[in-house]
């Protein structure tokens, strides 16, 4: 699951992956709960010597990351939750799922997780993947099988996400119909240090479907939220199925790029300077390619400009705890529309994108700018959207 992560992981970390109790191989000993599967992990970290690791979990993996966070926080540096949720489903839902595998085995399960894992167009397009997933569930033992779907039946955490007090990247499909962007955004709102990354064209096995975009988002969330401290110390980034060792990463032979953002001028005492903050939240709502780009253009006669709009539209606006980024994003998009100012309507597009909007819901925003805007605008809006939706959705090979 993990195959397409791992190089680009261990340039900067040493990486173990799991299976679960009689997934892949394992040896079949079932664990009925959440808890039980964290001891077992940890159990076999103390063995690798591994004491303080960063976690990244996809689905039920990502429960088992979720309890290290609120259970073992002395463990745990940082946090990737993939396709996870404080509670998955309902209880009945998982105990319904044993009830078949017990009455019928698991290929009625197998067959259709194609369908729950990938999106119609993947599955289509990746025939051998999609063989792999339905063997992958047929060669589990079924007693393990069931055991997890009692440890989800069971898991609820969603009063103590308050808890989690390590640095968290929460990451999902757009197409996720099995714990999607409304999931992620509940972790998100109840984890303090939380950032969410909506992978467009993606459904519930996000990393086997857009492997690129999430080897990105996991090499940036761990090499960020790792504090220099932890460098010496004994760092691990577990996969749902993996930890890793940080090691130091080579020095490149020369930069890519070097980029010097205008000097911040000094703000009176007392009140913090907004252009930290600005930069911060640009990079995260626009990406770092579109930022370093701009930047990379300014000189001295934009760097006032650029300057203006990262304190003041980004740092002062954008970071203001008032509207969620979806919403910022709903009303940046019909405030383009209305101005005509289709120049910037793509990179909005792809922010709205990243904010948390589906397609669906930027088709939504723009027919009612047909109704408020005019025709005409809504008509320019929507040629350019159709095509950075197909530009972001089309799984990249």
């Amino acid at each position: 699951m993990w195959d397409r992560q791992v190089p680009e992981l261990t340039k900067q970390w040493r990486v173990f992956r799991f299976d679960l109790p009689g997934h892949g191989g394992a040896p079949a000993y079932p664990a009925g709960a959440v808890a039980d599967l964290t001891t077992r992990l940890l159990t076999t970290l103390d063995g690798l010597g591994v004491q303080r690791f960063g976690y990244a979990g996809c689905a039920l993996g990502g429960a088992v990351g979720i309890e290290l966070a609120l259970r073992h926080p002395e463990r745990l540096a940082s946090l990737a939750l993939i396709a996870a949720s404080p509670r998955f489903g309902t209880a009945d839902e998982f105990r319904q799922r044993g009830v078949i595998v017990r009455t019928n085995g698991l290929d009625p399960i197998a067959r259709s997780s194609p369908e729950r894992w990938f999106t119609g167009g993947f599955a289509a397009a990746q025939p051998a993947i999609t063989e792999w997933a339905v063997q992958m569930v047929r060669t589990t033992d079924p007693g393990c099988y069931i055991a997890a779907c009692e440890a989800l039946a069971s898991f609820d955490v969603r009063a103590e996400l308050g808890s989690v007090g390590v640095p968290t990247l929460v990451l999902v499909g757009s197409e996720d119909q099995v714990t999607g962007p409304a999931e992620a955004r509940t972790l998100v709102a109840g984890i303090p240090d939380a950032r969410l990354a909506v992978v467009p064209g993606a459904s519930h096995l996000v990393p086997v479907e857009q492997p690129a975009a999430v080897t990105d988002l996991l090499v940036r969330h761990f090499s960020t939220a790792w504090q220099p401290g932890f460098e010496t110390a004994t760092g691990h980034i577990a996969l749902p199925a993996a930890v890793v060792k940080q090691v130091p990463a080579a020095a490149p032979s020369q930069p890519v790029a070097e980029i010097a953002p205008p000097a911040a001028p000094q703000q009176p005492q007392g009140r913090p300077d907004p252009y930290d903050a600005g930069i911060k939240v640009r990079r995260e709502v626009l990406g770092d390619a579109h930022v370093d780009r701009v930047l990379a253009e300014t000189d001295d006669f934009s760097g006032d400009f650029q300057e203006l709009v990262t304190r003041y539209a980004w740092g002062e606006v954008w970071d203001r705890p008032g509207l969620d980024r979806r919403t910022r994003s709903c009303v940046t998009l019909t405030a383009l529309v209305a101005g005509g100012h289709v120049e910037e309507l793509a990179f909005h597009l792809r922010a709205a994108l990243r904010n948390g909007l589906t397609p669906d819901e930027i088709k939504e925003v723009l027919l009612q700018t047909a109704v408020y805007c005019g025709v005409p605008a809504a008509n320019r809006a929507f040629r350019v959207a159709q095509q950075v939706v197909r530009e972001e959705t089309t799984p990249q090979e």
